[in-house]
């Protein structure tokens, strides 16, 4: 799967997150601090992962900040993502499943590398529901993402 990757801050778990995608066999693209001579603003590098996610460039996204609310913000700005900010596995799980979230927003703050492979873990682990409540959710969304809905 291609992932692509930003960070406004060139924090150990931000470069342990890479490192741990890359080892999951994910091809990583990286954006902001992760990436020398980018731009590092938690707005401009999160919009760019997350237009890579809505262009099909990349299959999902992880975008981070100091607390995962900027980048998810911005994130969310993008047609056609759902970015999800995820402080534990089963946020992370309920994101894929319920929202079908296709990207993860992590708060570096916070976040532990042990919490962030618990966060991984269950964001992998987790497909989309096929419940029709969930689906019609889904649907909404696209609608507001589409402009077609007061």
């Amino acid at each position: 799967m291609r992932i692509s990757v930003s960070s406004d801050m060139d924090e150990p778990v931000a470069r342990f997150l890479v490192e741990r995608l890359r080892g999951r066999g994910h091809e990583v693209v990286t954006y902001g601090a992760l990436r020398p001579g980018d731009d590092s603003r938690w707005a401009p590098c999160s919009e760019a992962a997350a237009r890579d996610v809505a262009s099909g460039a990349s299959d999902q996204a992880v975008v981070c900040c100091w607390t995962g609310t900027g980048a998810s913000i911005a994130a969310n700005k993008v047609p056609g993502v759902r970015a999800a900010l995820c402080t534990d596995a089963y946020t992370a799980d309920g994101a894929r499943r319920w929202n079908d979230a296709n990207v993860l927003a992590i708060g570096l703050r916070l976040t532990s590398q042990p919490l962030l492979e618990e966060i991984l873990d269950a964001w992998f682990a987790a497909g989309a529901s096929e419940d029709a409540e969930d689906r019609e959710n889904l649907a909404h969304v696209g609608r507001l993402d589409a402009g077609r809905l007061a």
